[in-house]
């Protein structure tokens, strides 16, 4: 699986890239990427993962890297990347900017 974080963010030019690094479970590849065109609502991330669909977060802040985490292993747990219940994703589901179908 990968986590994109977007460089040109205010945390993503502090190197949030690294701090995730350090806190994503095992078999989470974060990857810095320049742009994700969710400049409105800054720091964008996003998860991607082959067959599954993927996932654009925007207005992450430090105080949500708990809710990253278990999202990575939901995520990671998940056949195909979807969810019968949005609620497991915590806060995370109001910082939503876009579902991508695989």
């Amino acid at each position: 699986m990968r986590l994109y974080v977007c460089t040109l963010c205010h945390l993503g030019r502090a190197g949030f890239a690294e701090t995730l690094r350090a806190a994503m479970p095992a078999g989470v590849e974060v990857l810095g990427i320049d742009c994700m065109s969710g400049c409105t609502r800054d720091q964008t991330v996003a998860f991607r993962d082959s067959g599954k669909t993927a996932y654009l977060f925007g207005d992450i802040t430090a105080d949500d890297l708990p809710e990253l985490q278990n999202f990575a292993r939901l995520y990671a747990a998940s056949p195909d990347g979807t969810f019968p219940d949005a609620r497991v994703l915590g806060n995370l589901r109001t910082k939503a900017m876009a579902r991508i179908p695989a």
